[in-house]
């Protein structure tokens, strides 16, 4: 019998866990440091788990060598990674966007059917046990110490995580684990992430949401996104926001153009406003926008441009509504940085590709060494992008080369 062990109970290491198990001539072993698996699966999706997304393909993915996620994406894309899930006993809802949830709406849910799996396919876990090293031997096994001893390997497959969500058991660990086996890392940025703008004008819409078109200018690293933004105390976040954010974390400045209302043109916002105008004459400026935008982010625009709020839109001139038009249309943060990994959903960054075989996850140096999941230098957009990941290259490592 093999003895095959994995370090970290989250998503990748569960999935290579419930894979290698199908093996009956492997005894599998979870080593997680914190006392329960799955913690940092539990908050995805805002504790829904947003769990993958039926159009992943390579093109959401990101990395010095992005490509290196293909073959893990082939073999087990969204519609096997869905069956598998169901066959669990999951039940599963999948929205316009792709992403898709378990029908509950919660993440206790996939963390469930992931324990009961691994319960029955005989998967030992091993709960609140630190690795410290990681050893070759000559024999080729793998002795893996931990703070309660030693154990040995036949197949070893780390899956610790990245850096990302500290709070939630987000580590270095891997990275240094594997530093003495020869594996070296990229920069490691936070990805997925609140955004910080200059200026103290987002602490009075703290909270507000609106949809809107994002653009980051200004470097070698640009972006586009579309979607919900939501203002917070020093800058933005919501989904549109985390899409731009690897980018703007590898330019760490820059400026962020908003188009708070990117299904209409600029002429139409110019048209609309002078309806309201013509039509509501003795209303109140701070109004102008009200009905089209949130009340709070109407009333900052017009301050913005100006115009005193207690004007009459009978008395704003034609140059004032092409002003506060152009405002809706292309309102400019400056960008100063993004959050660190501790409020961070996603590393971008990691273990080198290039040390690893695509096709099964395996050291090309280690042999019967795998990584799989954030540890890696793969990194995938906002939406189910990077769970898909982690079932998928969880999935190939388990499969231990075969």
């Amino acid at each position: 019998m093999k003895k095959v062990i994995i370090i970290g109970g989250g998503a990748s290491g569960m999935m290579a866990a419930l894979t290698a198990a199908e093996d009956r001539e492997n005894k599998v072993i979870v080593l997680e440091r914190q006392q329960r698996v799955g913690r940092k699966l539990l908050s995805t999706g805002n504790g829904r788990c947003n769990l993958t997304n039926i159009y992943a393909e390579g093109k959401n993915y990101h990395g010095e060598q992005a490509d290196f996620a293909l073959p893990a994406l082939e073999a087990f894309p969204p519609e096997k990674v869905l069956e598998y899930f169901h066959s669990l006993g999951l039940l599963t809802v999948t929205e316009p966007s792709g992403r898709v949830y378990p029908l509950s709406d919660s993440a206790n849910s996939v963390l469930d059917v992931l324990r009961f799996a691994m319960a029955r396919a005989g998967v030992e876990l091993r709960t609140s046990c630190t690795v410290t090293d990681i050893a070759r031997g000559r024999n080729g096994t793998y002795q893996v110490c931990t703070d309660a001893g030693s154990l040995d390997a036949d197949r070893l497959i780390v899956a610790c995580g990245g850096a990302a969500g500290a709070k939630l058991g987000g580590v270095m660990d891997g990275y240094e684990l594997l530093k003495p086996l020869g594996h070296k890392r990229t920069k490691l940025l936070p990805s997925l992430v609140q955004l910080i703008c200059e200026g103290d004008f987002t602490r009075s819409l703290k909270g507000v949401r609106c949809d809107c078109a994002l653009k980051l200018t200004g470097g070698e690293y640009e972006a586009e996104s579309a979607g919900e933004l939501q203002f917070t105390e020093n800058g933005i976040s919501g989904p549109a926001s985390f899409e731009i954010s690897r980018a703007a974390a590898f330019a760490g400045q820059g400026e962020i153009h908003i188009d708070f209302l990117r299904k209409y043109s600029l002429s139409d916002v110019e048209n609309l406003l002078k309806v309201r105008c013509g039509s509501y004459p003795t209303l109140e400026a701070g109004e102008l926008l009200t009905g089209m935008l949130h009340n709070r982010l109407g009333r900052m625009l017009v301050k913005f441009s100006g115009i005193s709020a207690g004007e009459q839109l009978k008395n704003l001139s034609a140059d004032s509504i092409k002003k506060i038009s152009a405002l809706c249309k292309d309102f400019v943060l400056k960008l100063k940085g993004t959050e660190g990994f501790d409020k961070a959903q996603v590393t971008a960054g990691g273990i080198k590709t290039s040390g690893f075989n695509p096709q099964t996850m395996e050291s090309w140096f280690m042999p019967g060494l795998f990584l799989c999941g954030e540890l890696l230098d793969i990194d995938g957009d906002c939406g189910g992008f990077n769970l898909q990941w982690a079932w998928a290259s969880g999935r190939l490592a388990g499969r231990l080369g075969k």
